[in-house]
């Protein structure tokens, strides 16, 4: 993928700076966005109109050479690290062979994502080398609109995910009642049971998470308790899965709330209500509109049914006491927000619609689709049933 960094370019002639600086392993989402290279150690890409990266060890030079999306690759032995090493220790050879490196491309100033080293920084300053910090992580914002490419991975990981979702709801649809416990071949069901099963699921598809949601009961009303222990029947379970496809790096995520037997008058009434949130978030969701747009939404129907929400007391603890949603793409949590202070959104945007319910004294109840913003309203690409009962 080539991203457009058109946007990027502006940024720079705005900030008057040389180039764009980033230190990081590939697991920081704008390194591997800007260069397009996949590495568990840290490395440097300068984005100075091209990308160009830059290694202070030998070990990922040849493999980014032919991978990585680069003008040029370079190392810290083209820049008289060696020497430097002698002279001033390894620290300060770093510095001085990164400065050389950005004074070879003509570069005298960068900007600087806010997860920069600071060591780094302060090292190039003292060489002279002007170094500002991006507060508004400007790459963020140029990723949150996705390319059709990126669309299509979002989708692939969906897909995954899906196959998961089925594959915990069978578990828990096909579970034995004893004494209002579920039970899965003579043993108590699990809340870290269904996790596994989730888990092996996705690895068949590609996918991999480092924690889910299985969260029964109590659990349920804390919208990031990742659950524990036996499940009962009679109870809410939320299940959230945000997997991440091992080959393209991008996320899904999705969030379907079940019950196996019958549910509490309120625990459904609480289902109904947040599907009816869910439905106008929906609705509320076309370019143009803001993530506030789509959060008054659901909070309109929350409230006109009497239920608090963090709009109309800052302070609850019970209610609908999160965002209606996020951006997803190479991190499961990045922009747009679809809250107070969301922004306008626009083609390309994937985010997710969230609402939910909480209450110790009940549980919780959440439903989350994933959708892309269209030119003319949204596509949702999840496709899995809105049902409670199993």
């Amino acid at each position: 993928m080539d991203p457009d960094l058109s946007a990027l370019d502006a940024f720079l002639d705005e900030q008057d700076a040389d180039g764009y600086l980033v230190h990081a392993d590939s697991t920081d989402s704008t390194q591997y966005y800007l260069s397009g290279f996949d590495a568990p150690d840290p490395f440097v890409t300068l984005y100075d109109g091209e990308v160009r990266l830059f290694f202070l060890r030998s070990l990922e030079f040849g493999r980014a050479k032919r991978e990585a999306r680069a003008a040029t690759v370079e190392r810290g032995i083209d820049y008289d690290f060696g020497t430097y090493n002698e002279e001033y220790g390894p620290r300060e050879a770093t510095y001085r062979s990164l400065a050389d490196f950005l004074d070879a491309h003509g570069v005298d100033s960068v900007v600087a994502p806010p997860r920069f080293p600071l060591h780094a920084a302060d090292g190039l300053r003292d060489l002279n080398v002007s170094v500002t910090v991006d507060r508004e992580d400007t790459v963020s914002d140029i990723r949150a609109v996705k390319t059709d490419e990126e669309i299509a991975n979002v989708r692939e990981a969906q897909t995954a995910n899906e196959a998961a979702m089925h594959a915990a709801e069978e578990l828990i649809a096909g579970a034995d009642v004893e004494d209002g416990t579920l039970y899965h071949e003579g043993e108590p069901l699990t809340s870290e049971a269904v996790k596994t099963e989730i888990e092996v699921t996705l690895l068949r598809h590609g996918c991999a998470l480092d924690e889910t949601i299985v969260a029964g009961g109590a659990d349920a009303a804390d919208p990031h308790d990742r659950g524990s222990g036996p499940l009962a029947a009679g109870e809410p379970i939320i299940i959230d899965i945000f997997p991440q496809n091992k080959a393209t790096k991008y996320h899904a995520d999705m969030t379907r709330t079940f019950c196996r037997g019958e549910p509490t008058e309120t625990v459904r009434e609480w289902y109904d209500l947040t599907e009816d949130a869910y439905r106008a978030a929906l609705d509320a969701v076309e370019p143009g509109a803001t993530g506030a747009d789509v959060h008054d939404a659901a909070c309109d129907v929350y409230e006109d049914a009497g239920e608090p929400t963090l709009r109309s007391d800052e302070g609850t603890e019970t209610g609908f006491i999160h965002s209606t949603g996020h951006g997803v793409g190479l991190d499961v949590h990045e922009g747009p927000s679809l809250a107070p202070s969301g922004e306008e959104l626009q083609p390309g945007h994937v985010i997710t619609i969230e609402p939910g319910l909480y209450d110790p004294e009940v549980g919780g109840v959440r439903i989350e689709d994933l959708v892309v913003v269209t030119e003319d309203g949204y596509e949702n690409l999840t496709d899995y049933r809105v049902e409670l009962t199993l």
